[in-house]
């Protein structure tokens, strides 16, 4: 090299890194992570709940039942996980200004939205095939049901005050209803009862946690929040776990054998002790999701495993 082009070079502007173009190994592991991320896959242990049904009913249905569950709770991690991704496109914009929500792959711009939007129909058409190769065509139903619902609640129904609790709700319950219709195990009415208040009280758990730490800029990240008060969510949230108790009860005592009766309603200890700890947690308001509250506090995992050991004892 002459000296008089190291001078040219020397003369010329370094290049700033982040001006720098990634090389594409990193490029696309930055993108798979961010994809995996838009599933969010801390909210699968939900669909955990299609075991429920073959649990409460102390049967697993169908021949070989327990695969025919994890079927089920394979079809609702990938419908979830398209419905995720869907409403994080629609709501981009939005989540942009919320204070921890603008993180999101998709709202950062990690995640392009035409590959999310992709990413979804993927999914969507998997929990289809998983409903077809058990052939359980109740299982596809209770799914289209879901992500109806789920559609409506994002083009619209999230602004309805109460409605839009309602369908957070009816989340919860259509993964207990698409284990029962996947193992062939009828859903009792007291089960459903419980399923759905305590559904319920996770819902308005959410939305009292929202309001109590976002405060009056709760409405500008989701307007339905304008009609709601810290108070009513507060009570609605105590009756909600309230009823669900006696619910669970009344349950437990109608069982016909002794052992059973005796078990279940003493199984309604941890429970309370556990929707206590719930209350307490959802109190403090201190940011974390309500998922984290239910599946990451030791207090309350020592309730839930407490509960779940004196119920499977009880059957």
């Amino acid at each position: 090299m002459t000296s008089q082009t190291r001078e040219t070079a020397k003369d010329q502007p370094a290049v700033p890194a982040a001006a720098r173009p990634t090389p594409w190994p990193a490029a696309l592991a930055i993108l798979l992570v961010a994809a995996f991320q838009a599933t969010r896959p801390r909210q699968w242990p939900k669909n955990l709940l299609v075991f429920a049904a073959p649990l409460a009913g102390a049967t697993l249905g169908r021949p070989d039942g327990f695969g025919y569950a994890l079927v089920a709770f394979a079809a609702f991690t990938a419908a979830s996980s398209a419905v995720y991704l869907i409403n994080d496109v629609m709501d981009a914009e939005r989540d942009r200004l919320h204070p921890t929500k603008r993180s999101r792959p998709v709202a950062s711009g990690r995640l392009p939205k035409p590959l999310a939007l992709a990413l979804a129909a993927v999914g969507l058409g998997l929990a289809m095939l998983a409903s077809a190769a058990i052939r359980e065509p109740r299982l596809a139903l209770v799914i289209g049901t879901y992500v109806v619902t789920s559609w409506l609640y994002s083009v619209g129904l999230k602004h309805a005050p109460g409605v839009e609790l309602a369908i957070v709700a009816s989340g919860f319950v259509l993964r207990a209803i698409g284990g029962a219709v996947a193992t062939h195990v009828p859903p009792s009415p007291w089960f459903l009862t419980v399923c759905s208040l305590g559904a319920l009280m996770v819902a308005i758990g959410k939305r009292y946690t929202e309001l109590s730490v976002l405060g009056t800029e709760a409405a500008a990240h989701r307007p339905a929040m304008r009609w709601y008060r810290i108070w009513l969510l507060r009570t609605a949230q105590r009756a909600a776990s309230a009823v669900m108790l006696v619910a669970y009860v009344l349950w437990a005592l109608s069982e016909h054998d002794s052992w059973m009766r005796g078990w279940h309603v003493a199984s309604a200890v941890p429970l309370a002790c556990a929707l206590i700890r719930f209350d307490r947690l959802t109190g403090l308001a201190d940011g974390r999701p309500v998922e984290d509250l239910i599946s990451r506090d030791p207090t309350m995992i020592c309730a839930e495993l407490v509960w779940l050991a004196m119920f499977t004892v009880g059957l």
